[in-house]
């Protein structure tokens, strides 16, 4: 009997946590809306793009990026190879959009092992303007893109960024990484900020430039393996916010295989095991597979039929998780739900994978993650 009611009560308080997360993340999420260039004058600011290698979506995402409405802005590509297949394309859409300054840099400035920040030091330091947005080559920015990272900014903040929303998936599998990304990672995320825990995702990083340049500069985020790592610790102890902004961007997908999916998400689980383990010790209760086991546990023990336990549980977890979907606007497909199981079978493994050592992938690099900062980087074979 005890064992019964200690594993009901266990499964009870993680789905209610899970549910809680869901209205936390609601609370601060806002539906997808036009935000129009506020009047009077608006501040210049540079967009520091690093790309590497061509995409499916690259030349939408690079006309979205020369397509903003923000009054004045530039754009610093940088790319750290000239042979990159990407330059091509970044020279084309430079040409194609002569109206909106615009520069392509290479070369790389090894700084740390993190080969995305050493690819944005030349971006930073060829920024003309106190507002810089460090921004993925793959974010489907909106039209309205500053807009909305300006309006999350408040008088103490230090930094304003935005998950990605996966959207457009090709096959299953992208379907899945929509399920990790939007009503899993960024769900979190935004209950985070809802109980004053903030922390910083590198897609879309908006910084006041003389802020950082004061506090280290772009250096000072080589301070961790992972740059938004260290812009998190950076901004907590000035005493500033990490702020999200209230309709996160989309980062179209297209098609994904189980080893891509696998790859990414054992590298960011390495990441934040090795640069917030107290945060990350506890994300093996996240998603279903803590609570469904509990309570198969808690059914067995009292003599309850097993499947209809189980679909109970599901049905608890992953109606909240559709819902929160439809209300913002993000993918929701007949597989989503599918999706969401098969990702939640696969938590329990990354979260394990994220305490061990050895090399995971990045774009064809072996990255062996240690603890503060201290990694190796091959070149893979």
């Amino acid at each position: 009997m005890e064992l019964t009611l200690a594993a009901a009560f266990a499964s009870s308080a993680l789905l209610l946590s899970n549910l809680a997360s869901i209205m936390l993340a609601s609370s601060r999420l806002k539906a997808r809306r036009v935000i129009a260039v506020p009047s009077g004058k608006q501040p210049p600011l540079s967009i520091v793009v690093p790309s590497r290698g061509v995409e499916p979506f690259t030349e939408e995402t690079l006309q979205r990026a020369f397509s903003l409405d923000w009054p004045h802005y530039e754009l610093i590509f940088c790319v750290a190879h000239a042979d990159d297949p990407v330059v091509k394309l970044i020279n084309a859409a430079i040409a194609r959009y002569p109206n909106v300054p615009a520069r392509l840099l290479t070369g790389d400035d090894r700084i740390s092992a993190n080969p995305k920040l050493n690819n944005c030091v030349k971006g930073w330091e060829a920024a003309r303007h106190d507002w810089v947005i460090l921004a993925d080559s793959n974010v489907l920015m909106p039209k309205d893109y500053v807009q909305h990272l300006m309006a999350a900014w408040r008088p103490d903040t230090g930094l304003v960024c935005s998950t990605p929303t996966g959207s457009r998936p090709d096959g299953f599998w992208a379907e899945v990484e929509c399920a990790f990304l939007n009503t899993l990672q960024a769900r979190w995320q935004y209950a985070g900020e809802a109980l004053g825990l903030g922390f910083a995702q590198g897609k879309s990083m908006l910084w006041n430039k003389p802020m950082l340049d004061a506090n280290g500069g772009i250096h000072a985020l080589a301070a961790e393996i992972a740059e938004d790592a260290a812009a998190t610790k950076l901004v907590n102890g000035l005493g500033l916010r990490v702020n999200l902004v209230a309709s996160p961007f989309e980062q179209p997908l297209g098609q994904r295989t189980f080893g891509e999916i696998w790859s990414r998400q054992a590298r960011w689980a390495r990441l934040r095991r090795v640069t917030f383990p107290l945060f990350f010790a506890p994300e093996i209760l996240t998603g279903v597979a803590m609570p469904l086991l509990l309570a198969l546990v808690a059914a067995a023990s009292a003599g309850i039929s097993l499947p209809t336990t189980a679909l109970c549980v599901l049905l608890i977890a992953y109606v909240p998780e559709c819902m929160l979907a439809w209300a913002k606007g993000w993918y929701l497909s007949p597989r989503t739900i599918t999706a969401m199981i098969v990702r939640d079978a696969m938590l329990p493994a990354i979260w394990a994978r994220g305490w061990l050592g050895g090399a995971v992938e990045w774009r064809g690099n072996a990255m062996i993650i240690r603890t503060k900062a201290m990694t190796e980087l091959e070149e893979s074979v």
